[in-house]
């Protein structure tokens, strides 16, 4: 189990005498428990470096926060030696995308193709994979977690960030750092603190996501199955021990939605989903439900002295493909691999940070432009069709092709190209 340091509260006068060249808490903060925080936390604390991990809640649940482990991070498990722990928790696999179009079902990404150990997409949730990872970092004595911290301000001296300061059971306590490190998400507070902002790369869209139970007779590995509606696309993903279910609008469109009543929005989900027809009954509140507003955006720049941001902090995915856990991970990897000799050393140079993004910036417009194609050929087409929509003709013949879906197996699976550890 996870154990919570309690810091120690810095005084007042302290707090004043410390400066960027003074004795640092931590050599490095990281912003964020999710799955680039958490992993790049290990992956330093496994070479010996002082992390301090700092995360706002209390726990680890992060239901409907995504949930795909792609073969990548899979592979980079096995690399860690933790791949045979991770796959004993409870998990579902996912080996194919499959979209329903008006000639029946189409395979565009097939994984069990793919030539790796790992050809499918584990469905395990965060609340499990976050308390292992972070558990496995505990091993290491120069690893500490905080839950509840909540980070108010950036420590800022002559231009470079020290560290920062945070409130956890409502006292203010400060943590000076060699490098602070941003991976708390989307809604990035430490983004916003250091005033860097995104820039768009796809159109913004909403997604309710809810549970529904399934059953002992339901098929095994069904995988994931993507259906149009009347401005709307529903994505079915099988977890093993229940169906995950995204209803996928379009921006703002959540409180016309709602304005309709449950009932509206059972009768749409029986018919685009009839399989589950006899299930929508169970969705009787909205609160079982949760709404996620979608923009996919990267940063210019990732960094400033003293501070990185990695994961969606730095670049929002779009959760087309189910590609951001994957892309926030290998983030984390780079950052390690690049970051460890300067850390080690105690110098962190503007220079050691820019080669983090410049060896992350690529991948992440490609996969990017990935998708964006698939928003402006298929979901955008589909929450603007005021009747139900079918996938054009460019996708449904480049599906079929195989040399098409085989890149598009690879760059869900994989990014642009595989990351591994140093």
């Amino acid at each position: 189990m996870v154990v919570d340091v309690q810091p120690q509260l810095l005084s007042g006068a302290e707090q004043d005498s410390a400066t960027p060249g003074g004795k640092a808490d931590t050599t490095c903060c990281i912003v964020g428990g999710g799955p680039a925080g958490a992993v790049l936390a290990l992956l330093l604390a496994r070479q010996g470096i002082d992390v301090t991990l700092l995360e706002a809640h209390t726990d680890w649940r992060r239901e409907f926060r995504g949930n795909t482990l792609n073969p990548a991070v899979v592979q980079i498990m096995a690399e860690l030696g933790l791949a045979d722990r991770l796959l004993q928790l409870p998990h579902a696999k996912i080996r194919a995308f499959t979209v329903q179009t008006g000639s029946g079902p189409l395979t565009f990404a097939d994984f069990a193709r793919l030539k790796t150990a790992f050809p499918y997409i584990v469905m395990l949730p965060q609340a499990r994979f976050l308390p292992f990872i972070v558990d496995e970092a505990r091993r290491y004595p120069n690893f500490r977690v905080l839950m509840g911290a909540r980070v108010e301000e950036l420590i800022q001296e002559a231009d470079v960030t020290c560290g920062v300061r945070y409130r956890l059971d409502g006292q203010r306590h400060e943590l000076r750092a060699l490098l602070t490190v941003g991976a708390d998400g989307r809604f990035s507070r430490v983004r916003r603190l250091a005033q860097l902002t995104p820039v768009a790369t796809a159109s913004p869209m909403d997604v309710l996501w809810f549970n529904l139970p399934r059953h002992v007779d339901d098929p095994a590995d069904a995988g994931a199955l993507f259906r149009f509606g009347e401005r709307s696309l529903v994505v079915l993903m099988d977890h093993g021990e229940y169906w995950q279910v995204g209803y996928i609008i379009a921006k703002g469109s959540y409180p016309r939605l709602k304005a309709e009543g449950l009932d509206a929005l059972r009768r749409r989900l029986a018919q685009l989903l009839p399989e589950l027809g006899n299930r929508v009954e169970h969705l009787h509140d909205w609160r079982q439900g949760t709404l996620l507003s979608v923009e996919s955006s990267c940063l210019k720049r990732w960094y400033r002295p003293g501070l990185l941001l990695i994961g969606d902090a730095a670049h929002v995915m779009s959760p087309v493909g189910g590609v951001g856990i994957n892309h926030a991970i290998q983030d984390a990897v780079v950052a390690a691999n690049v970051l460890t000799t300067p850390l080690k050393q105690g110098r962190i140079e503007l220079r050691h940070l820019a080669v983090v993004q410049r060896k992350r910036r690529e991948p992440t417009r490609i996969i990017q432009l990935f998708q964006r194609f698939l928003h402006r050929w298929g979901v955008d087409g589909a929450l603007q069709s005021s009747q139900p929509f079918t996938l054009p003709v460019v996708l449904r013949l480049g599906a079929r092709l195989p040399l098409v879906r085989a890149l598009a197996s690879w760059l869900i699976a994989f990014g642009a190209w595989p990351v591994h550890l140093k």
